[in-house]
């Protein structure tokens, strides 16, 4: 709407388009919020998801080192039993 068209307006027009941009207003704001609502919740499901993808690398490294572990006492046990045939 032109500035000359809001001239040509009566007051209870003007009154009335002030009332519809408020309630706009309104709307756009919880809208808004909602909005920050989800950012914030994406942001801490962002975060955890970091802590978990951490927390399986970190165990991975632990089932590695576990699995090392393991082959290590089966190539010992492997190796004492050929030193015990060769005996």
């Amino acid at each position: 709407m032109t500035e000359k068209q809001l001239r040509k307006l009566k007051r209870v027009e003007l009154l009335e388009l002030l009332v519809e941009q408020s309630a706009e207003m309104d709307q756009l704001r919880e809208e808004l919020e909602a909005a920050r609502r989800e950012l914030a919740e994406r942001k801490i499901a962002a975060e955890r998801s970091g802590s978990l993808a951490e927390a399986a690398l970190k165990l991975s490294g632990v089932f590695e080192a576990a699995d090392q572990a393991a082959r290590d006492y089966l190539e010992n046990v492997r190796r004492m039993c050929a030193e015990e045939r060769a005996e």
